[in-house]
């Protein structure tokens, strides 16, 4: 083993900790990267300690795809990995497709995941991958989350996506493949300008001469993401003083929220908008900040309600009018209702017509903006009950994960 490999493996086995998770998925699409990352890992761990498994997302958009898709899997089989190809078919021509197809990805790669009990999936991004995605950040004026970049791990969907390679150039890693024999596919859309990331990956070999390396600019990402950290903190110190959940809102007392400095205010209620909706991605950063300014409106599929001393985030009913669920599902995908169910009733949002039967709604001191998109239990046009409005003692309504959960979305997200 040259010098070379020993210094590659030691630093992806050091990524890993002393306790790596005992089943590892790998990311493979069949590119340099993440071919020397699979075959790297091979070479990480003993067979007793860890055993690695393999995917590669055919996103269907090009015709080589298939086949280095099957490449991969050839490559698994001699290795002695197991190996399965993902399809997607999501793309319908319209919209951004590199970003819906980067989404469809990590989906179906978490769900892998999932369904194969394994706990964390690894990626094959490298330095310089960090520094096109810091200069394609800087272009959009991104503050300093975007300019984070890419964390080395990060939470997704139920596991743990990593990024061992963080700190490696592709160039090193090609030096490896070759070392090992080992052929790789070259996407051809690596040398069409119509994409910005590409624009951004030869304007660095520009930037170079001026000391803009990937290193350098990998090292802002580094620093950003201690702010960012800091910023954190700063922000879960402040929800556990002005924060309170009630019945699946997030309420704000009002002075302090105003109070806050710009950036934490920011993240507190980005992240309160995230929680309450149950998306994965904070706001954008433009309508978010307009958000705090005004403190009303809607965005995220939630609202934003001022009251005498609190603010509110509250459900959309627009944005979960049409959803229904059986007694025996999460509706919404985040609340669990309990009582006398029949196979005849099933959930749906209250609404205004529903309220409109609650007489006593008022005593559970949320407003009817908030009210009219919590669960309520129906049989065909028949309201049962509504356990956010009114206490029945018969009825239970449960949202999944409360204050706990919420604070620990801001350390985590």
């Amino acid at each position: 083993m040259s010098s070379a490999d020993r210094t590659l493996i030691g630093a992806l086995r050091a990524v890993f900790g002393a306790n790596p998770p005992a089943r590892i998925g790998v990311a493979v699409s069949g590119g340099g990267d993440s071919v020397a990352l699979l075959h790297l890992l091979t070479r990480c761990f003993d067979d007793r300690e860890v055993t690695l498994f393999a995917a590669t997302v055919n996103h269907g958009l090009r015709p080589e795809a298939a086949q280095e898709a099957e490449d991969v899997a050839r490559l698994a089989q001699q290795l002695g990995i197991s190996h399965q190809i993902l399809h997607w078919h999501g793309w319908g021509g319209r919209g951004n497709m590199q970003d819906r197809a980067r989404r469809a990805r990590y989906e179906l790669l978490a769900d892998w995941a999932k369904n194969n009990e394994i706990s964390m999936v690894a990626t094959g991004h490298t330095i310089d991958d960090q520094a096109e995605t810091v200069l394609m950040r800087l272009a959009r004026a991104s503050g300093v989350d975007g300019l984070s970049a890419m964390a080395e791990r990060t939470p997704l969907s139920g596991i743990t996506l990593i990024r061992p390679m963080l700190k490696q150039s592709r160039a090193d890693l090609r030096d490896y493949l070759r070392r090992q024999g080992l052929c790789w596919a070259e996407d051809p859309g690596n040398e069409d300008l119509a994409y910005d990331r590409i624009r951004v990956r030869k304007a660095l070999g520009v930037l170079h001469s001026l000391g803009l390396t990937a290193p350098k600019l990998a090292q802002v990402a580094a620093n950003m993401q201690s702010a960012r950290d800091a910023l954190k903190q700063q922000t879960y110190s402040a929800a556990l003083q002005i924060a309170a959940i009630d019945g699946g809102d997030v309420v704000f007392a009002l002075p302090e929220f105003r109070s806050l400095p710009d950036e934490v205010a920011r993240r507190l209620l980005g992240q309160a908008i995230r929680w309450v909706g149950g998306g994965d991605y904070l706001p954008r950063r433009v309508p978010l900040q307009a958000a705090v300014a005004d403190l009303s409106g809607t965005l995220g599929g939630c609202r934003i309600l001022q009251q005498k001393d609190a603010i509110r985030i509250a459900r959309e009913y627009e944005a979960v009018k049409s959803f229904q669920a059986a007694p025996d599902q999460a509706w919404d995908g985040l609340w669990r209702l309990a009582g006398p169910f029949t196979p005849e009733h099933e959930i749906r949002a209250l609404g205004a017509a529903g309220l409109a039967q609650c007489r006593n709604w008022r005593v559970s001191g949320r407003p009817r903006a908030s009210l009219i998109a919590t669960p309520a239990i129906w049989r065909g046009d028949d309201l049962i009950a509504a356990p956010l409005a009114e206490e029945t003692g018969i009825w239970r309504a449960e949202r999944v994960g409360g204050r706990k959960d919420f604070l620990a979305s801001l350390l985590s997200h």
